[in-house]
């Protein structure tokens, strides 16, 4: 049967540990997505990213369950949809590569396409970039938290290599960078 497919990339200025954390904790979903609610179906002793843990996220009317199909801690966790909603084969894949000192998103499904799914693909198309939105900037204030911000990312993206140094260079209590002596 066709497939039908959406997917969002973008990259944080977080490393991707830090973006992890958000990705594998389905508890945090409610706290950095769309999502009004999530968590987990008995738990147990079973690790919170790992093969086989059944997660939930509620959108809306519509409470999500999913099941995690593989677990690469820190680069990708993949899911399918168990109930919730009217996909068939669904398989979602969230993929964080190291791109600099940032972490490069993507996040992908696939599922069969029929009726339902198709009405799925239509609002999945829009919720898929806010969620990868939402994912950085929670990363993003994540990272700012831990002291991981990353400037000196920023300034050699720009290609301002000497302005990387004098980034690095911050006067303790001012707004604005000291440059180097």
């Amino acid at each position: 049967m066709a497939q039908l497919h959406v997917e969002a990339e973008g990259v944080a200025q977080a490393a991707p540990e830090v973006v992890w954390e958000l990705v594998a904790n389905a508890d945090s979903y409610s706290q950095w997505g769309l999502w009004s609610a999530s968590g987990y179906e008995n738990l147990g002793a079973q690790a919170p990213d790992g093969a086989g843990v059944i997660r939930w996220m509620r959108y809306g009317r519509t409470t999500t369950v999913e099941k995690v199909l593989e677990s690469q801690r820190g680069r990708r966790l993949v899911y399918t949809v168990v109930k919730g909603i009217p996909v068939r084969n669904y398989r979602a894949d969230v993929t964080l590569t190291p791109e600099g000192e940032g972490t490069h998103i993507r996040w992908a499904a696939s599922w069969d396409r029929t009726l339902p799914g198709r009405i799925v693909h239509r609002k999945l198309r829009s919720i898929y970039p806010d969620v990868v939105s939402s994912l950085i900037a929670a990363a993003e204030r994540s990272a700012a938290r831990l002291g991981m911000t990353a400037l000196p990312v920023m300034a050699a993206a720009a290609g301002r290599l000497a302005a990387q140094a004098w980034l690095l260079t911050l006067s303790p209590g001012s707004a604005s960078p000291t440059p180097p002596r």
